[in-house]
């Protein structure tokens, strides 16, 4: 690491007080929460603060209320901060900052956390003592107001993350209980939310539904029922048509995802015909992972599916291709999967038993809507996923330039508004 004007490299027992681990004697651990709460490893480490399973009646090492709980047992490197005191045990050290600000101590070992992981493997038990996380180098600005700056900013960017991820988890409860809902219950013609306190249901094969529903069976609504071809690796190419695969669908949303594609040049052939998506296919997937659903939105690009997946091409003049992908990757939908792992299934599924797949089908119109509220809500929930994936970009270039002292803070200390 190149040298920064004012910056200095210092071992980590020099600036910090250091407190390993040791755990109890078994006979002294409790479920009284009234007793001293124990951490073992990061086992129990929550999203920002520990959740302690266990508690014990013997003060032994503790890790004081704000000190920076660090495993130093596989996977070492991992932090957690403190909310209260702590006994820790073996998988633990509790790391308290003297001649350094405790916060930026905090991001900077969670800045090297990958060197701390390298330099813990290649030994049987992956692991680091006392002695090598002494004289673990610290990088760090000799001005304490320029760590606490430099600290600052990266906690910025942090409580935007905890904000974002939380609306992220709030998000997905509130689709999975709109699901549950819309796709059990539907709406009438004003479209609110039946309810069996003022509309009238009728039981069924999947079970209470509006008495306005129908169940039947996939077949039904559908122009045909197929699967892909096998040894299409002969096709393989760094260019043509999309191949699709089980790794393009998720069990998130009923959409298509592309972080690994493969292409193909398929041959020119009513076999190669056959396995052809077209807008509104229903995609599924039959052999590892069942019934992972996703369907082909307008204006996809040429593609083909493998024979992992069945293609089943659906009339939508009875039903909107949206609505039964959503409700195949529903609760109720993914039961009827489940049971066919039970039976035995997990093999794989085969033509028939997708065709007997079971959905409501009520009016087409009420289909769309259902399909567009949920649709709604998942482009929503990916915007926040898009803005997490900006702030944890945004977190780690910081962390690059701050914690380096590739860019420095002082223009912000002097009361300007930018990074040099």
């Amino acid at each position: 690491m190149s040298a920064v004007k004012d910056w200095s490299i210092q071992p980590l027992a020099r600036i910090a007080r250091l407190i390993m681990g040791q755990s109890p004697e078994s006979k002294y651990y409790t479920e009284d929460d009234s007793c001293w709460p124990f951490l073992q490893g990061c086992a129990e480490f929550g999203q920002r603060l520990p959740s302690p399973a266990l508690f014990c009646t013997q003060k032994r090492k503790i890790g004081k209320a704000g000190s920076i709980l660090f495993s130093v047992r596989a996977p070492v490197g991992r932090i957690n901060i403190a909310d209260q005191d702590y006994v820790i045990g073996r998988g633990l050290a509790a790391i308290e900052g003297i001649e350094i600000d405790q916060s930026y101590l905090e991001q900077y070992l969670a800045f090297v956390n990958p060197s701390f992981r390298n330099a813990s493997q290649g030994s049987t038990f992956e692991a680091i003592n006392s002695s090598e996380l002494s004289v673990w180098p610290v990088y760090l600005p000799e001005s304490k107001p320029e760590q606490t700056k430099i600290a600052e900013i990266l906690s910025t960017v942090d409580r935007a993350i905890e904000q974002t991820e939380a609306l992220i988890a709030k998000q997905q409860r509130l689709k999975t209980g709109l699901m549950q809902d819309l796709l059990t219950r539907g709406i009438d013609e004003h479209g609110n939310l039946r309810s069996e306190q003022t509309h009238k249901f009728k039981d069924s094969p999947l079970g209470r539904i509006p008495v306005e529903w129908e169940v039947t069976r996939l077949e039904s609504v559908s122009v045909f029922v197929t699967s892909g071809s096998r040894g299409w690796a002969q096709y393989y190419s760094t260019e043509g048509a999309l191949f699709v695969r089980i790794g393009n669908l998720t069990r998130q949303h009923i959409n298509m995802r592309f972080e690994d594609v493969v292409r193909v040049n398929p041959p020119k052939s009513s076999e190669g015909n056959r396995t052809a998506v077209m807008t509104g296919d229903l995609l599924i997937s039959i052999t590892a992972d069942l019934g992972i659903i996703g369907v082909i939105p307008e204006g996809f690009e040429e593609a083909y599916v493998n024979q992992h997946i069945s293609l089943v091409r659906l009339l939508h003049s009875e039903v909107d291709p949206r609505f039964v992908g959503w409700f195949l990757n529903s609760r109720s939908g993914q039961s009827q999967f489940e049971k066919l792992n039970e039976s035995g299934a997990k093999a794989g599924l085969n033509l028939p038993t997708i065709k007997n797949l079971l959905i409501p089908k009520m009016e087409i119109e009420e289909q769309c809507r259902i399909a567009e509220i949920l649709d709604a809500s998942t482009q929503k929930g990916s915007e926040l996923q898009q803005r997490l994936a900006k702030l944890s970009s945004l977190k780690t270039a910081l962390m690059q330039d701050l914690l380096t002292g590739r860019k420095r803070v002082t223009d912000l200390l002097d009361g300007k508004e930018a990074i040099e």
